[in-house]
């Protein structure tokens, strides 16, 4: 790093500068100076950055500086993923952008979970003098990098099909990446609008203070891999919403309430959502997600093979000022795992309390979630034998909770398979569609609202072959 940093530049000499080198090279010491965003310039393309604006400020030979042009070029096409909205368009600039959002420092950290004017004032004035050293690096746009490398290599040399900019590298933003747009929309607005980033402090630290800082301000969900010890961000969760969800309704009422309860900061239950299978139980708490991500809600998704990690889990959720459901999906244990042991320790009755800000929201088939056999009732030799049957009940029993969500019967599963229908805009002969269903479900996996999705997403392809 430091190489990049320092080769050629103190051989820079400001008073035989053009205007365009002497801002290449305020960009240049800007990024070396800055204090708190120093992680920014870690990143890949930024790395390509700074070399190609050392080229331009220390006057190098101009194959050199194309070279480092296409360089930074190709690593903003390898950093460019789907654009997230309201942002410039210049890839760079864009780049930038989502480095300061989402840089991991001090000062994001601690406005993500307190108001401005309880920061000390060192650091609200090192956490300023960053976004000027910041503004100064943005201002080198795609326009500015080209019409160097076009001055320096001249009429004559100007490479075979010219020179292109970097502009509208992003993909365009998937559908589940529209729930972040009004997050991130107004700072984005301003700061690429202002002429100065400075006096923007306070507009960026209420940004953390609502979206949080990190990885958990750049991602809405999670998964925790246990293998490395941490947690991960999910690019694009599922876009499921409760729009998209027939039947059931008071199930998911009881849901939605507890945890808009949770959300506003008052007590809520740890929840078990258990019933037959395709029953929409993880579908349900899927939903939340986009319902409630703008509010403050992330959501982890834990497997069951991590639940020794849990203790980890919750002091790492308890720094962060959002409010976190851990999704165990498809949870049951067999006799001889005892992981289970873990799960209660942490819904109730361990020596650290669990933090308001977590709940955890289980789906299972089974309502006793350790299996328990008849055996287990022959108390044989055992002196306490009740005990056996009592320590594999108690885990369900500490969820505060338990919702059912049975199989659909065959009216239910019909209108199921109705609303589907009508959201993809399929039509049939009436009776038709219901006759299929019935059928399709005799063939397959019985009456649920999996097998209606299922059934359904076979016969949109199979009409639009027709077509």
């Amino acid at each position: 790093m430091k190489n990049i940093l320092c080769t050629g530049y103190n051989h820079i000499i400001d008073g035989d500068m053009t205007m365009e080198n002497k801002e290449f090279l305020e960009a240049l010491r800007s990024a070396r100076s800055l204090v708190l965003y120093r992680n920014i310039i870690l990143d890949p393309a930024c790395r390509a950055w700074l070399n190609f604006v050392e080229s331009v400020a220390g006057d190098r030979p101009a194959d050199e500086t194309l070279n480092m042009y296409c360089e930074l070029f190709f690593c903003l096409t390898q950093q460019a993923g789907p654009s997230e909205g309201g942002f410039t368009g210049d890839a760079w600039q864009d780049h930038l952008l989502q480095l300061l959002l989402y840089d991991d420092n001090v000062f994001s950290r601690w406005a993500s979970l307190y108001s401005p004017e309880k920061l000390g004032a060192s650091l609200l004035d090192a956490a300023r003098g960053d976004l000027a050293r910041l503004h100064a690096m943005y201002r080198i746009d795609c326009a500015a990098a080209r019409e160097a490398v076009m001055q320096k290599l001249g009429a004559t040399d100007i490479p075979c099909g010219g020179l292109p900019l970097w502009k509208e590298l992003s993909a365009p933003a998937a559908d589940s990446l529209k729930a972040k747009n009004h997050l991130t929309g107004e700072i984005i607005d301003l700061l690429s609008r202002s002429g100065d980033w400075g006096p923007c402090l306070e507009d960026l630290a209420r940004y953390y203070r609502k979206a949080g800082a990190g990885l958990t301000g750049r991602y809405r969900a999670f998964r925790w891999c246990g293998a490395v010890g941490r947690m991960e961000g999910i690019d694009e969760p599922d876009s499921i919403h409760f729009d998209d969800l027939v039947g059931y309704q008071d199930q998911r009422q009881q849901v939605v309430e507890n945890t808009e309860k949770f959300l506003a900061g008052f007590p809520a239950n740890n929840l078990l959502l258990y019933g037959d299978r395709g029953t929409g139980k993880s579908s349900t708490v899927k939903a939340l997600l986009n319902q409630y991500a703008e509010q403050g809600l992330r959501l982890v998704e834990v497997p069951k093979s991590s639940l020794g990690d849990f203790p980890k889990i919750i002091t790492l959720l308890r720094q962060l000022p959002q409010r976190f459901i851990i999704f165990v999906d498809d949870l049951s244990f067999e006799e001889s795992e005892v992981e289970y042991k873990e799960l209660k320790a942490v819904l109730e009755g361990g020596l650290a309390s669990r933090p308001a800000n977590v709940l955890i929201y289980a789906t299972s088939n089974r309502r006793h979630l350790v299996r328990e056999r008849f055996s287990d009732r022959d108390m044989g030799d055992e002196l306490h034998g009740n005990d056996t049957v009592q320590e594999k009940l108690s885990l369900a029993d500490r969820f505060g909770v338990t919702i059912f969500f049975t199989t659909p019967d065959r009216a239910l599963y019909l209108k199921i398979v109705r609303e589907m229908a009508k959201h993809m805009g399929l039509e049939l002969a009436e009776g038709e569609l219901e006759r299929r269903a019935l059928l399709w479900a005799s063939w397959h996996n019985g009456l649920s609202g999996r097998t209606a999705r299922q059934f359904i997403d076979n016969l949109s392809g199979g009409l639009y072959l027709q077509e």
